[in-house]
Order: structure tokens, then C-alpha cells, then sequence
């Protein structure tokens, strides 16, 4: 196999809301109490049940010069039209020679908790949060069915709306949700507590696989308001460390062994050592804690249940057989700072040239096609979909990729001498962006 012989699917990307989404799936007063977009002082923002929330694009800075890429637009006119337009988005795709992708949120978070689980009106918010679902699964992905994968929200503050939404998106094809690593950050009980069981016994029964984003509860931490961002940068995949922990604990796996949760954002070179502490706690701290893996080691419990992702990863994927050749998969993480476009072909190469053509194709494709439940093939052939083809594709239809400034809020001060930029300045972006809505 060459790099142009490759087919490869994204497990993770973004999608910057357009301001339109409720139109075509809600009427009356249902509509006229949607999320509101709205522009003030040329910032992008939208408003629901007496919130605000900035961040439009929440760090959609590719396709700019990399002096840019710590800048936050402030509205959709800073971002590539490809964040929030999917015939945008899929000549994007075509230019990154990306077959596949299964893309997350911006306005409510990764899993819904910024906007719906906030809202004080929980019935309108579940309503609303129906509206948000069919837009991403009939819009955003029925834009192409077999090339976005599409992965739902749930109103898991009310277990009854949440096996509902589960049954009514499962009809509508879609075999994802997103939920929070760790719901006790948002109000709700921790994932040991009876109050889950309803929704473990759903997902199950519906064949759906969970999809954890890193930040959408434990926050990747950082040290101190001083400390360079790079620092923060460094340690932010790694941070789901903590609700995999959590997660491979989680009883209902041994109740439901056919359970998939995919680890987004992850990374894959710290995964071997995590399963060897994990079976060396077990065997070492078991007598006292009473822990139960239903007769398996916890690395056997991980790679039965969990598939982790990528960016770029040489030491994991050189390890590969450490964590499981059926356990990995790609991730763009498009269009954040870390997306490698429009060169995720080049780069990936070079992690997979040494491997086998049949672990190549699990690595870029096969798995996320497994653990996912998705067939990108079943509105093309393989050969329609490779890097080769897709960039022929993008180079006939002209796709630009010459990276543009675009302006936003920026780190430091308009004329401050350029200087290391600290975790705190990017803190005190935000809070100023915050200001300006």
C-alpha cells in the first residue's frame, strides 16, 4: 500500500453552528424559543433561556498561518466555510484526503451540557435538543450518509427523555451518542449511581456505541495561571486518563459486555502503561478493595470496550500491538489548532508506512467503521474514497488551501511585545470575548 492507497476515516471533528440550524425542524413558539444567534460590537454569539454563549467557532482556526492559531474568531466570517457548511466541509475533507467523519458540537459543548443541561426550562430544553439532533443527523450528515457519521445528543438530566431520544435517533440510523466523562460536573450523578442503568441498558439494546470528548467534564489541568500554554497543550490528551480510569471501573460493562465507548481526542501512547498499572492495582489492591472485573484483567476489560484516537502519535502506533491493533483509529480534530490539514495524509504515513496493509487499514478506517457502526461504503467503492482519489477530486473542483489571516481575539494585547504566552493569558482571552457579548 502507498499513502495514496489509504482510506481514512476521522473519529473526531467539529462543527461551528450555522445560524439557520432550528429553521427547517422547528415552527411557532418552539422556533421563536430556540438558541438565538445574534451579532453585536462584529461578534457572532448565541442566546438561549437567558444565557450567552461566545465562542462560535471555538478554536476553528485552520486554514490560517500558524502565528494565528492561539487566536478565538468571533464570528463565522473568521472561520473556513468548510466549519459550517457540509458541502464546504466535504470538499475540506476531499483537499485532507478524509473519506469519513464523525463530528462534535461547538455552541452546547461536546455533549450538550454548555446549552441544554444548563437551561432552567428542561422541558424546552429537551425540545430543543430533539430539534438539535435531527439538524445534525438529517442536515449536517444526510448532506452525505455515507461520509458524516453522525453521533446525537442526550437529555440525561431526565432518564426517561434520554431512553426516548436514544430509541428515536437509533430509528433515524444514527448509532452514536455523546456524553460527559464525568457527569458529576454537571450536576448529575457519578456514572457508578442505579440512576444510569436505564440508559446503559438502551445503548445496549440499540447497538450504540458512547463517545467520550476529552473536556466535556474533568478538565484538562494545568498548574498555574504563569504556566507556559504549551505546558497546558502538552498534557490535554492525556487528561482523559482520569474518566478512562473511572469508566473501565464502571460495573454495567461486566452487565453489558458488548458496550463501546470511544475515547475522543485521546491520544494512544500512554494507553500501555495505563492497562499495566490498571492490572497491577487490581492484583496488588483487589484483597482490600473488593474491585471485580468479572474474572478478566482491567487491560482485557479496556480493549473489549474501548477504542482510543489519534493526531499524530509515532511512539503509539510503533507500540501498536501493546494496545490493540483493533483498538485504534484516526482523528483530524478538525478545525482546531492540532488538525494536521490540509496534510493528515503525510503525516499519518509516516506512523503507518512499516505496518501491515490489513493493520493500515484498520488504523485509518476499519476500526471506526467497526466500533462505530458506520459503512462509509455503502454509497461508494473503496477506490472513490482513498487519499488519491479525494484530492483529484478537491484539485478538479479547486479547493483553496492557501491559509488566510482572519482576525479574533487574540492572547496578547493589540502592540504588546510578543512574549511566552501562559495558560492565564489564554483564560483572560476568553473573559474578554465573554465581555464583548
Amino acid at each position: 500500500m502507498q499513502m495514496d492507497d489509504m482510506v481514512i476515516i476521522s473519529v473526531d471533528d467539529h462543527i461551528s453552528e450555522p445560524p439557520d440550524m432550528f429553521q427547517k425542524h422547528l415552527s411557532g413558539d418552539d422556533l421563536k424559543s430556540a438558541p438565538q444567534f445574534e451579532q453585536r460590537n462584529g461578534a457572532d454569539y448565541w442566546t438561549y433561556q437567558g444565557m450567552i454563549m461566545t465562542s462560535v467557532g471555538l478554536n476553528a482556526v485552520v486554514g490560517r498561518p500558524p502565528e494565528e492559531y492561539g487566536m478565538e474568531p468571533q464570528s463565522l466570517e473568521q472561520v473556513r466555510k468548510g466549519c459550517y457548511d457540509p458541502k464546504a466541509r466535504i470538499d475540506d475533507m476531499n483537499v485532507n484526503g478524509i473519506a469519513g467523519s464523525l463530528n462534535f458540537g461547538s455552541i452546547g459543548g461536546f455533549e450538550g451540557s454548555r446549552l441544554f443541561h444548563r437551561a432552567p426550562d428542561k422541558n424546552m430544553a429537551y425540545t430543543h435538543l430533539r430539534a438539535y439532533n435531527d439538524w445534525h443527523i438529517l442536515e449536517w450528515c444526510g448532506y452525505d450518509s455515507s461520509r458524516f457519521i453522525a453521533c446525537a445528543l442526550l437529555p440525561t438530566w431526565n432518564m426517561d427523555f434520554t431512553v426516548a431520544e436514544i430509541k428515536r435517533v437509533k430509528a433515524m440510523g444514527c448509532n452514536n451518542v455523546s456524553l460527559s466523562d464525568n457527569p458529576t460536573k454537571i450536576g448529575l450523578p457519578s456514572i457508578h449511581n442505579p440512576y444510569w442503568e436505564p440508559m446503559w441498558k438502551a445503548l445496549a439494546e440499540n447497538d450504540m456505541t458512547i463517545n467520550l470528548h476529552i473536556g466535556s467534564g474533568n478538565a484538562a489541568p494545568h498548574a498555574s495561571d504563569e504556566t507556559p500554554i504549551e505546558a497546558w497543550i502538552t498534557t490535554m490528551p492525556m487528561a482523559i486518563n482520569v474518566g478512562a480510569a473511572d469508566w473501565l471501573n464502571l460495573s454495567a460493562l461486566l452487565r453489558y459486555p458488548d458496550l463501546k465507548i470511544s475515547l475522543s481526542e485521546s491520544g494512544i501512547g500512554w494507553i500501555p502503561y495505563f492497562m499495566e498499572r490498571a492490572d497491577f492495582s487490581h492484583a496488588r489492591h483487589t484483597a482490600w478493595t473488593h474491585s471485580t472485573f468479572g474474572g478478566m484483567k482491567p487491560s482485557e476489560v479496556f480493549k473489549r470496550h474501548f477504542m482510543s484516537c489519534f493526531v499524530d502519535d509515532l511512539f503509539g502506533l510503533k507500540n501498536l500491538g501493546e494496545i490493540g491493533e483493533d483498538n485504534v483509529a484516526y482523528e483530524c480534530d478538525y478545525p482546531h489548532s492540532d488538525a494536521l490539514w490540509p496534510e493528515v495524509p503525510e503525516y499519518l504515513w509516516q506512523g503507518v508506512k512499516n505496518l501491515t496493509d490489513e493493520q493500515i487499514d484498520k488504523v485509518t478506517h476499519k476500526n471506526a467503521m467497526n466500533w462505530l457502526k458506520h459503512d462509509i461504503f455503502k454509497g461508494y467503492k473503496r477506490e472513490e474514497l482513498t487519499v488519491g482519489a479525494l484530492r483529484a477530486q478537491a484539485k478538479a473542483d479547486g479547493v483553496d488551501t492557501t491559509p488566510i489571516s482572519s482576525g479574533g481575539c487574540a492572547p496578547l494585547e493589540e502592540g504588546e511585545v510578543p512574549r511566552r504566552i501562559t495558560t492565564g493569558d489564554i483564560v483572560k482571552m476568553f473573559a474578554k470575548q465573554e465581555k464583548v457579548a
